[in-house]
């Protein structure tokens, strides 16, 4: 829904047009909540729970916290990446072929850039899941923290590298252009005095009509001609002003590549110092003292306050620290479930029911190891229906409406290979693949923000917040709170532009 169209509508229509729009991303995030459930409920009920209940008594409930928060916020965000890196590359590809004059392109390099960025996420998300079951099952929740330090190493190091390849080619530009300098003046300068040479001929054109007009004579063959070469300058001005918005995309786009490699490599950072820190203080016995907590939230705001303070304020810099407080809640959320076993089993021993020690933190155990896995899976849904948000947001006005439909039917086929393939997958791979389809729901959802957000009146804008809301809330499940989070950081991010 383009900005100049929006003008022309009066409010009710606009309002009416937004609603439908804010529906439909509002689908798309509501289809996503029953099989996220599904998928955390096998974990609860499954094997998949006594490694993660025994880390607690490793790392404790603050090191186990934070531990599965930065997993499951690193394993968002690299499927995001992957997915937009994949879209990246696949519409460089036919942006190219078609310049170089390959048929049948026309209108399906974007569908199909979207049909990769789906993909990539979800075998993505797939694979990362099958590695952390496997881990987890196999060596305990303490391998996730060696997966979390040898991927971040692997991370800076993928960075390095397309940084030094991304230097060599600029180099090897640099001496093209340079070479070729003189003969980039003159072209310009020929293309000046052509387009000089146009508008005298249009204006002597015009001049001759009227002089025929006013002498009564019809010239209809010269009138052919000059009509024959009105179009051919129309025409030329198309292929011309076409082959510069691809050199626009085309520069955007491979801009666009080592802003989310940077992204993907610093972005982990923090979180992976949090995890790290907590969890090293549980391996020694310190995980149920107070003072980690302490530590803790020093370590978190000594980081942010760096980032943020930075004069060069990157994307990565400001997901991280996002990711950082989003784990740093986790973690909080974690030992406060304990506690609330433990207020549980002191009430119960007051009315009369015995209870031992072992119990009791057995217990304590049980509903951490809970509340770990259902923050973790909140904090890491949150995390990719923002990051889905920045890609759709900053789309042209003209393809929004595009984007949010095919957004919601991206989710819908991403969550049917899913279920289709799900024993194949396992409990771990089905879990990572669903990433694929809220990050399809978050490009969804942010598409429909920027058309809120560009609507002419308030009318507009609100009704497409209520449509969000309402499908939202009526797809999914009544939980407003959660609901309304999701929509208010699909907002705040679809406002950002990372490119």
């Amino acid at each position: 829904m383009a900005a100049s169209h929006q003008n022309t509508r009066s409010p009710v229509r606009e309002g009416v047009v937004g609603f439908m729009l804010g529906a439909v991303g509002g689908c798309a995030l509501g289809v996503t909540e029953t099989p996220a459930d599904q998928a955390m409920a096998e974990i609860i009920t499954g094997s998949l729970l006594k490694p993660i209940t025994d880390g607690v008594k490793t790392v404790g409930p603050l090191g186990l916290g934070t531990l599965l928060g930065a997993t499951a916020i690193t394993s968002a965000m690299t499927t995001a990446i992957a997915g937009v890196s994949g879209a990246a590359l696949a519409a460089l590809l036919l942006i190219r072929l078609k310049s170089n004059g390959v048929a049948g392109l026309g209108g399906f390099e974007w569908l199909t850039a979207g049909l990769v960025a789906a993909l990539s996420t979800t075998a993505c998300g797939a694979a990362l899941g099958f590695a952390i079951e496997h881990l987890t099952r196999k060596s305990g929740i303490v391998a996730l923290l060696w997966a979390l330090g040898i991927f971040t190493i692997l991370k800076m190091l993928v960075h390095v590298s397309v940084q030094l390849t991304c230097r060599e080619m600029e180099s090897h530009s640099l001496l093209q252009l340079s070479t070729g300098a003189q003969e980039w003046e003159q072209s310009r300068l020929e293309a000046m005095e052509a387009e000089q040479r146009e508008r005298v001929t249009v204006e002597i054109e015009q001049r001759i009509i009227a002089l025929e007009t006013k002498n009564g004579e019809e010239g209809p063959e010269h009138r052919a001609a000059w009509e024959a070469h009105r179009q051919e300058r129309e025409e030329m001005e198309r292929l011309r002003k076409e082959a510069g918005e691809q050199r626009t995309v085309q520069q955007r786009l491979t801009n666009l590549m080592p802003k989310y490699v940077e992204y993907l490599a610093f972005s982990g950072i923090p979180m992976t110092v949090t995890a790290v820190v907590t969890a090293g203080f549980g391996i020694f016995g310190y995980g149920e003292y107070r003072f980690v907590f302490v530590i803790l939230l020093t370590l978190v705001l000594c980081m942010a306050f760096m980032l943020m303070r930075s004069m060069h304020l990157h994307f990565w810099m400001f997901t991280g620290c996002v990711g950082m407080f989003a784990t740093f809640a986790t973690a909080v959320l974690t030992v406060h479930a304990g506690q609330e076993a433990a207020g549980l089993a002191l009430r119960m021993q007051q009315v009369g029911q015995m209870l031992s020690n072992e119990t009791i933190v057995v217990q304590m155990d049980h509903r951490s190891s809970l509340e770990a896995i259902a923050a973790g899976f909140f904090v890491s849904k949150v995390c990719q229906v923002g990051l889905g948000a920045t890609v759709g947001g900053p789309l042209n006005p003209k393809v929004l409406d595009k984007a949010i439909v095919g957004g919601c039917v991206a989710t819908v086929a991403i969550l049917s290979i899913v279920e289709a393939s799900s024993v194949i997958l396992g409990v771990g791979g089905v879990t990572g693949a669903l990433l694929g389809a809220v990050g399809a729901a978050g490009l969804s959802l942010g598409a429909a923000a920027a058309v809120a957000v560009q609507c002419s009146s308030w009318a507009g804008t609100i009704s497409t917040t209520a449509g969000m809301l309402f499908a939202a809330l009526a797809i999914g499940k009544w939980n407003i709170v959660n609901t309304g989070l999701h929509v208010l950081v699909a907002y705040m991010f679809a406002m950002i532009n990372p490119y």
